[in-house]
């Protein structure tokens, strides 16, 4: 394989100017620039990314944690990371946490080992439920840098991307309040996570604002059979006309409930979940949504590790980037 060296050789110039060219450097000439890169097209020439990373202290590459690859919303979070980070030059480095912290732990001690520059993460249910946090904090002494997104540790000095859980359920409450809606449900299945309890404070503000009124909370567990769950709920609740869900599966089994018992969607019952249009067309009547935007909060959290990564002797202080979510209103509340 041709080296550098012989490409400097055949066009007598130096090791340091053939790079230069192949880097876009305004040190070297438009005219030596192209000699350079048609030398290099010609031999195809490639550069050793290892001894590249050894000689930069660089790996150019993202580690990403996510705790579950079948959630639609984690996935096009993902998207919208590998995305961003491809135009800057970056590849990412992806594990799967399943919502274990022993397993978070163990990919970010794998990945930190030289093989990554930086992280990008959302904590598993287990790391929020213990509260679990060195392993962050040791991991960014070793100077590398965290981002968080959607379930963040809020004790841990590093920059993050949220939506806005507790406002988007309080505003999704007063519209169906503002419907006339008079028994309003909460349904979440993401009660162990910090996104799970803003949204449940988000709705409880809204109806404990009217008077006379109680919130109504169904909380499923991980070994639940939901379909029944929420089934049972709505049959046990009759007087319920409207429900709002802090996860896309409550939203659809709810709907698909609520028609099993006999009601009509919207006129019987309202339903607004957190979900994606896609999530939104599985369902008859489709589904009223909070959209979450998941590939701006990937994009977002790829441009702050990128900045951290490349202005590293800049002492920023951390930021946290709000993404509004969108009341998108369909055939289940209209």
């Amino acid at each position: 394989m041709v080296t550098l060296k012989q490409l400097a050789k055949e066009l007598n110039v130096s090791i340091s100017t053939v790079s230069k060219a192949l880097n876009n450097s305004e040190e070297i000439g438009e005219e030596t620039v192209r000699r350079v890169k048609e030398l290099a097209e010609l031999y195809n020439y490639k550069p050793n990314k290892v001894a590249l990373s050894l000689k930069q202290n660089k790996t150019k590459t993202i580690g990403v944690i996510i705790p579950d690859i079948l959630n639609h919303f984690l996935a096009k979070v993902l998207f919208g990371i590998e995305r961003e980070a491809t135009k800057y030059g970056y590849n990412i480095m992806t594990c799967i946490s399943n919502e274990s912290l022993d397993k978070e732990k163990e990919s970010m001690h794998l990945l930190a080992n030289g093989s990554v520059d930086g992280f990008i993460l959302s904590l598993a249910q287990e790391t929020q439920e213990k509260n679990e946090i060195e392993h962050f904090k040791k991991t960014m002494a070793q100077g590398l840098p965290i981002v968080m997104f959607d379930r963040v540790a809020h004790d841990v000095l590093c920059d993050k991307v949220i939506v806005d859980d507790f406002e988007a359920t309080y505003n999704a409450t007063k519209d169906l309040i503002a419907k006339k809606r008079k028994q309003i449900a909460f349904i979440t299945t993401v009660d162990g996570v910090s996104v799970g309890k803003l949204r449940e404070r988000g709705y409880n503000k809204a109806i404990l604002e009217q008077q006379n009124v109680k919130p109504v909370v169904l909380k499923i567990k991980k070994k639940d059979d939901k379909q029944k769950k929420i089934l049972s709920f709505l049959k046990k609740n009759p007087s319920i006309d409207a429900v709002v869900a802090a996860d896309s599966a409550s939203g659809i089994i709810a709907i698909t409930a609520a028609i099993n018992l006999g009601l009509k969607v919207p006129k019987d019952i309202a339903v607004v979940g957190f979900s994606s249009k896609a999530d939104s067309n599985l369902t008859f009547p489709k589904l009223t949504t909070i959209r979450q935007h998941a590939k701006e909060i990937g994009a977002n959290a790829a441009r702050l590790l990128i900045n951290r990564l490349q202005n590293k002797s800049a002492e920023e202080d951390v930021k946290t980037i709000i993404v509004k979510t969108s009341l998108v209103k369909s055939k289940s509340t209209t």
